[in-house]
């Protein structure tokens, strides 16, 4: 739903958003409450992928947009870390820094219950699920994942992730920035955690489709940074598939008429909904444009003007031809996250103690459960 990342400090986070465009505001407060994943998966469940929904406390929150310590909490055991300005101890659980003057105790924040829960969801969704929010996934913080993934196996991979992203942060503190009624009072939302089960999806088969006053308007490769030669081979059956599956499960089904839906196109030639999203400035338009998007006018199927922009009847198609017009990620500028930069000024240096040491907990459990296993 969202297209910019950097893992910053909540304030600089908040500044960032407020430079969003705010001409051709499409959106009300209504729409964006409907496309809260608890409100359309009910009714679209049977075409998407297996989730669990559950409430998010308040102290969870509360941590989620603490600019305190990178991610320490949601483990399976208490952890305490202890700072000071220079190294005195060599103990590889307690690291110390002292300046004869202050000494720092950063204590990680638990949530039993909650961990108990997320636990329980994880394990009935087969042990790997794939995270969000009401809205967001935490697609930007990809980089600071151990395998650059958003598979989750615990609490704690979930809270390094979140932690780590604007979109998440976005959902949080701004999800009404860019509504045109923002004079009018928002909504009461109830945060959840939302836990899909992991599934292995290829780039190339995902798509985002826009549609307005119930008609389907356009279609874009979703991964516009990549050429797959199978997409220009297969347009038609692509396009043909996710105009049947509009037309028979999604048209007049959603609470709105003008809504973004992500699709995903499997090997067998099935399509499956992934997400819903604001018709907006707030949810990229990828290879379209907004101001394209939004005129009423006929959608050419390439971006090219004049006489080579082909008309159709039918939704524009997009996608990258060839690998000349592949286009840089826009999450490449981002990856290098603020906790990191303090560090190398002489900064918070115990964050990046933090994130290493949970990264080491984790790879020797896997080490653990590999070795258990082929003791068996």
């Amino acid at each position: 739903m969202r297209n910019e990342t950097v893992a910053k400090p909540l304030t600089e986070r908040i500044r960032r958003r407020t430079h969003f465009r705010y001409r051709n505001r499409s959106m009300k407060k209504e729409q964006v409450v409907n496309c809260q994943f608890s409100v359309w998966y009910p009714i679209f469940k049977k075409h998407t992928i297996k989730s669990l929904i559950l409430p998010l406390p308040q102290n969870v929150i509360d941590y989620l947009l603490d600019d305190g310590t990178l991610v320490v909490s949601g483990s399976d055991h208490n952890t305490q870390r202890t700072h000071t300005n220079s190294s005195n101890s060599d103990d590889e659980e307690d690291i110390q820094w002292s300046d004869d003057e202050t000494t720092t105790t950063v204590t990680a924040p638990e949530f039993p219950e909650f961990t108990s829960t997320v636990l329980e969801a994880i394990n009935a969704l087969g042990g790997r699920v794939f995270p969000k929010l009401n809205w967001s996934a935490p697609r930007d913080a990809n980089w600071i994942a151990l395998n650059s993934s958003l598979q989750c196996q615990s609490l704690s991979d979930i809270f390094l992730l979140f932690k780590s992203s604007d979109f998440i942060t976005h959902d949080l503190t701004q999800p009404f920035l860019q509504c045109r009624d923002h004079d009018s009072p928002d909504p009461l939302i109830s945060y959840e955690l939302v836990l899909r089960k992991w599934s292995e999806l290829i780039s190339g088969g995902e798509f985002r489709c826009f549609v307005k006053e119930n008609k389907l308007i356009g279609i874009s490769q979703r991964d516009y940074t990549q050429y797959y030669q199978h997409i220009s081979k297969q347009e038609d059956q692509i396009c043909l598939s996710i105009q049947e599956f509009f037309t028979q499960h999604i048209q007049y089904n959603f609470l709105d008429e003008d809504f973004v839906l992500d699709v995903y196109r499997d090997s067998w030639g099935k399509v499956w909904l992934i997400d819903l999203n604001p018709f907006g400035e707030v949810t990229d338009s990828l290879l379209f444009t907004w101001e394209e998007l939004t005129s009423g006018n006929s959608l050419p199927a390439s971006q090219q003007e004049g006489e080579f922009a082909q008309q159709q009847e039918g939704p524009a198609f997009r996608y990258p031809t060839s690998e000349v017009t592949v286009q840089p990620s826009p999450c490449l500028s981002y990856r290098v996250p603020r906790d990191f930069v303090d560090l190398s000024t002489g900064e918070d240096a115990y964050k990046l103690i933090d994130f290493l040491k949970l990264k080491k907990g984790q790879q020797e459990d896997e080490e653990e459960e590999e070795e258990e296993q082929a003791r068996q």
